[in-house]
Parts: structure tokens; C-alpha cells; sequence
């Protein structure tokens, strides 16, 4: 079973900049895709970024490409989104999850952290 948590969140201003990390338990961090996933109060579920198990692959949705960037160092068990350029459309909570697929459909993914607060301030 993998154990995922998440930090880094908080309050930033607009135009400011924040890396949210994803730590996990096990040997087996390897074996899974991972994603970030946000979700407003209100609102669904939103996929942000995935990455490959080896990070050889990145995927974004249209919300985060060209600001945010997913990386993993699986040497650390750790996922990563660096998020620049925020707005405070971007204000969430940000949760990671991995997944035995690359897939931004959050029905695809097993596990999932507690989450973590960004909010951007105008």
C-alpha cells in the first residue's frame, strides 16, 4: 500500500510562486504514474499534471501548461509541482495520487495524500 503526503502549500500573492512536494512510503514508488489534482470549494475534482513512472513522460492540462511543472525523484520517493505565474484562480486544495496508468481521470488513481491548502491572494 503507498502512503502519500503532501506539503508546501500555503498563502501566496498573485503573480507568486510555490513547489508543492508528495512524499511516499514503500519500495514500490517506482511502479506508479503520479498526478496532482486540485479541487476548489464548490467545485469538482480538477486534474492539473501527471507524470511517468520513470518521469520520462509529463502531461498537463490546459489550466497549468506553460506555469506549473511535475517532476519525481524516485532516489527521495517524491513528487513535485512547481506552480509560477499564480493566480487566484489557482487556489485549491492540491492533493497527489498515484495511479497504475498515465491518466488525468482521477477515477484511474489507488491512492491519494490528505491534501494541502494553496490560496492566492490578488
Amino acid at each position: 500500500q503507498v502512503q502519500l503526503v503532501e506539503s508546501g502549500g500555503g498563502l501566496v500573492q498573485a503573480g507568486g510562486s510555490l513547489r508543492l512536494s508528495c512524499a511516499a512510503s514503500g519500495r514500490t514508488f517506482s511502479s506508479y504514474n503520479m498526478g496532482w489534482f486540485r479541487q476548489a470549494p464548490g467545485k469538482e475534482r480538477e486534474f492539473v499534471a501527471a507524470i511517468s513512472r520513470n518521469g520520462g513522460s509529463t502531461y498537463y492540462a490546459d489550466s497549468a501548461k506553460g506555469r506549473f511543472t511535475i517532476s519525481r525523484d524516485n532516489t527521495k520517493n517524491t513528487v513535485y509541482l512547481q506552480m509560477n505565474s499564480l493566480n487566484p484562480e489557482d487556489t485549491a486544495v492540491y492533493y497527489c495520487s498515484a495511479s497504475r496508468f498515465l491518466s488525468g481521470s482521477a477515477s484511474t488513481y489507488d491512492y491519494w495524500g490528505q491534501g494541502t491548502q494553496v490560496t492566492v491572494s490578488s
